[in-house]
């Protein structure tokens, strides 16, 4: 079998796992928001937090929740990074310097998952268990919980309450994310990923040097990572090291845990919607960004468009052999159209052009499917555009799923996706302006900038993910970042919240003749269009002195 033939049948089998999943994960995601149900677990925790979880909250309520758990959260992270020297399971590590600690926690916290350190040689079990591992659950929990909210908002009438935050960060981290990952790790366990609590073990190297290689809990660690779409690696090398991945099957088994619930979770949104089709034509948008996606990287990288990949027959630099060209390509636009950002290969490798698809992808915002709920979220903010600017064309008051779209929506969803464009490139800016920074620099011309575009795209739309070729952990560049995920997560989520809220205190406006069918293929279309135009191209300025610079040269 041809390496592009092998590609396409590992595409192939992903496809038809996904699909084989949607609808029974979807509807079980369904029962799990809309259930009135508390387990006795989740009873146990609500006293303990002092909630009322059959208390319901307006949106400001429901986004206090939402930023009040996450400071706390990121100053405990912090916190625990600094002592880690006096805590059990350090493994002798000393504490973790202020800056990277505060890069850390912003990061886990926000669901990016940037990495400015080495895991193995600068995080102890107890810090990667209790406190990185635990922000891989509750960071995705939360991104799930702002997706609920927003779909109550479609579907409530004349209301102020969109749900309790507690209860849905509680429902997904136990009832959705906790067996999920339970079964996932289970699985890499069998595929020969480490699961254990080791001290390094001292080994002897082939050139009579000596190594200290870190054992630990990396497949439980694993799962979640993938599972909520974080990223965040065990070790430096991420999902490249055999550590975490170990065969082409687990890499097929980690890309799958990416993708299963950002593609089931527009099943949910139909289900509680109450039209079961607007949930279908949501994800066949996704599909379309995606496969198209899929399909451009590798078609990229296997035809291998640059001087040294020509000149040996593939674009294997950076590239795991046991994985290969295509697996891997797949692998990083699966991270990358997501909020993942985990690697298997080394990104900054890619040949030009496949190196800007892996950029593209998180420039789309991370829609399609985008990570966990925040793909979602941030899907239906397109549709919300894409519906008033038919509305324009057509001179008509713009309707979603029975609400109208006016002043306030349209201000809210345009917020929305300003604040990451603002981000990346006012932060890009201020660093090719530094000559401090610029110095940081491996490389220069077009491929300095784009290292430098990738690492501010990435930490923005809270990916996660490097190009690497830049020296990213200096005080600078970590407090920079830091500011931009936590800007790039909270501030969409004020926006999403409050527009949840304007659409549940509405009335539903009736269907008529001159209602947009917003589950047909033409809605589909424009919304695919309006995620290119709109998105995409504000990007395109930036894009064309980098990657495409390089890519013509």
């Amino acid at each position: 079998m041809s390496p592009t033939t092998a590609g396409i049948v590992f595409i192939g089998s992903l496809v038809v796992a996904l699909v084989l999943t949607h609808r029974p994960l979807g509807d079980y995601m369904y029962r799990v928001y809309s259930g009135t149900r508390h387990l006795a677990v989740e009873r146990v925790l609500y006293r303990l937090v002092g909630v009322r979880p059959d208390a319901e909250q307006r949106w400001n309520v429901y986004a206090r929740g939402v930023l009040a758990f996450s400071a706390v959260s990121i100053l405990f992270l912090y916190a625990f990074q600094r002592l880690q020297d006096k805590l059990l399971l350090s493994l002798g590590f000393p504490g973790v310097t202020d800056h990277v600690a505060w890069n850390t926690a912003v990061s886990f916290v926000t669901n990016t998952n940037w990495q400015a350190y080495s895991g193995e040689s600068t995080m102890g079990h107890l810090v990667q268990m209790a406190g990185l591992a635990v922000q891989n659950f509750v960071s995705a929990a939360v991104g799930m919980s702002v997706a609920i909210a927003l779909v109550r908002g479609f579907a409530r009438n004349q209301t102020e309450n969109l749900g309790n935050f507690w209860v849905d960060l509680v429902r997904g981290t136990i009832r959705i994310l906790l067996p999920i990952a339970f079964v996932g790790a289970l699985t890499l366990v069998a595929g020969g990923v480490v699961q254990n609590f080791a001290a390094p073990h001292e080994v002897t190297t082939l050139t009579g040097g000596t190594q200290a290689i870190t054992g630990g809990p990396v497949a439980s660690q694993e799962a979640i990572k993938l599972l909520g779409t974080n990223g965040g690696g065990f070790y430096n090398a991420n999902s490249a090291h055999p550590f975490e991945n170990a065969t082409a099957w687990t890499n097929w088994v980690e890309i799958v845990l990416i993708l299963v619930i950002p593609f089931a979770l527009p099943r949910t949104f139909g289900r509680m919607a109450g039209q079961v089709r607007q949930g279908y034509a949501i994800v066949a948008v996704m599909a379309v960004l995606a496969l198209a996606s899929v399909a451009l990287t590798n078609t990229f990288e296997i035809a291998g468009h640059a001087t040294v990949p020509q000149a040996v027959g593939a674009a294997l630099e950076g590239k795991e052999v046991r994985l290969g060209v295509s697996d891997s390509a797949t692998f990083a636009t699966a991270t990358t159209l997501t909020s993942t950002g985990a690697v298997d290969s080394f990104h900054d490798s890619f040949t030009p052009l496949g190196g800007m698809m892996t950029m593209v992808n998180m420039m789309l915002g991370e829609v399609a499917p985008g990570g966990v709920g925040s793909g979602l979220y941030g899907m239906l903010v397109l549709a919300v555009i894409t519906v008033f600017v038919a509305g324009l064309m057509v001179g008509r008051t713009p309707e979603y799923l029975g609400k109208r779209i006016g002043s306030r929506e349209i201000k809210l969803a345009s917020l929305y996706f300003l604040t990451t464009p603002a981000l990346v490139l006012v932060g890009t800016a201020l660093a090719m302006a530094s000559p401090e920074q610029r110095a940081s620099m491996l490389n220069s011309g077009p491929h300095g900038l784009s290292e430098v575009l990738y690492a501010f795209t990435s930490a923005s739309n809270n990916n996660g993910s490097a190009f690497a070729g830049i020296t990213v952990n200096t005080p600078w560049y970590d407090t920079a970042l830091g500011l931009c995920m936590a800007f790039g997560r909270f501030l969409p989520i004020v926006f999403v919240l409050g527009l949840a809220g304007s659409l549940a205190r509405q009335a539903p406006v009736p269907a008529s003749a001159g209602t947009l069918p917003t589950h047909r293929p033409q809605f589909v279309g424009m919304v695919v269009g309006v995620t290119i135009i709109v998105v995409a191209l504000t990007f395109l300025p930036a894009l064309a002195l980098g990657p495409l610079a390089e890519g013509i040269q």
